[in-house]
């Protein structure tokens, strides 16, 4: 019994001398307040860059996070010095938008939970913190004090950011040495008409087959079916829609491969037939051709635009080369923040930094 107990008391032992490292501070930032960055913080930071990463990271690099940490704090401090926040509300919409992305369409965050739920078996707090290393709402005050950050740096480099654009020469050495890559494929542009059936198949029915006999037989134009569409309660919606020679635009379309090879075999004005579907009605016709070329630098990027291929380069290069400007302009001003000793106090340096952060 006397072993179980002093088993219990080295464990507790253990356990207390591990506690009190994570509470050890190992910097102070004081720019605007006085902000600890503790081991703890430090772990659970270094613990998202090994989920990014995939790996381990070395006491080398965990000092690099530690100085990402103290200049993401400093940055924020100078920021809200300024004057300068960001809503509770952008920080929903970007992460709304962030995890949006990641499964490829436009979701609120509790539709995203049940997605979660329903792929993983586990809680979004989980789910967040296996990709992330972070909960959801360490997930969103990560995000806030990068926006506040991104906001506060081009607070301080607008004027400079203003100069920052790709010259002609850059544009047309870009369109030299990536020719190749700017063409156009087969394309046709469509005109869709969608019936939903919105739990009664048989009204959709009559509806699709009303609209269908009055744009066959030219009793109504592709004009007046949009104008409709966007009536209240007009029960279909309508509009264009540019279909490459692919197979992925075959899938979008729900159609086979040889089915769109077929569509592309026929003449402006063709109207197909009317297809029933899981969801509804949906037809459509084709408005207009484009056979493949090669893209000059006056030539629109896609049809029936106004953004030239000069225009889309110069879009490209400059929002690059002012990202660019960006990252260098970030770091400067880091650099300077940092550097004096009044807005931020190291607690530990050298071997004891070194031995606090071997765990």
């Amino acid at each position: 019994m006397k072993r179980f107990v002093l088993a219990l008391m080295m464990v507790f032992t253990a356990a207390c001398i591990f506690a009190q490292s994570d509470l050890q501070v190992l910097a102070v930032v004081k720019l605007n307040k006085n902000e600890s960055i503790t081991v703890k913080q430090l772990k659970t930071r270094v613990e998202v860059y090994q989920k990014q990463t995939g790996s381990q990271i070395s006491v080398k690099d965990r000092k690099k996070v530690l100085d990402s940490l103290i200049q993401e704090k400093v940055v924020v401090q100078a920021a809200a010095k300024a004057g300068l926040t960001v809503t509770d509300s952008a920080v929903e919409e970007y992460f709304l938008q962030t995890v949006s992305q990641s499964i490829g369409k436009k979701v609120t965050e509790q539709e995203f939970e049940e997605i979660v739920k329903q792929q993983t078996n586990m809680s979004l707090d989980e789910y967040m913190k296996k990709q992330t290393g972070l909960s959801v709402l360490d997930y969103k005050a990560y995000l806030k004090s990068q926006m506040i950050s991104q906001q506060y740096i081009l607070s301080q480099k607008q004027n400079e950011l203003q100069q920052v654009f790709a010259s002609d020469e850059e544009i047309r050495g870009y369109y030299e040495l990536n020719k190749t890559s700017f063409v156009w494929n087969d394309m046709i542009k469509l005109y869709l008409v969608n019936v939903p059936a919105a739990g009664d198949i048989e009204k959709a029915r009559v509806k699709a087959n009303d609209l269908y006999g009055k744009l066959k037989d030219k009793k109504i134009s592709t004009n007046q079916l949009s104008v409709d569409s966007k009536k209240e309660g007009s029960g279909f919606q309508a509009g264009e829609a540019l279909v490459n020679k692919s197979q992925l635009s075959a899938q979008q379309l729900g159609v086979s491969y040889g089915t769109l090879l077929d569509l592309f075999e026929k003449e402006k004005g063709w109207v197909s037939g009317l297809e029933e579907r899981e969801s509804g009605f949906l037809f459509y016709t084709i408005i207009k051709k484009y056979d493949a070329k090669m893209l000059s630098l006056s030539d629109v990027v896609e049809p029936d635009t106004t953004v030239t291929v000069y225009d889309y380069i110069r879009n490209a290069l400059g929002k690059q080369k002012q990202m660019e400007y960006l990252q260098q302009a970030a770091q400067e001003i880091v650099n300077e923040l940092t550097a004096d000793s009044k807005n931020v106090e190291y607690k530990k340096t050298d071997a004891e930094l070194d031995k606090l952060l071997s765990w």
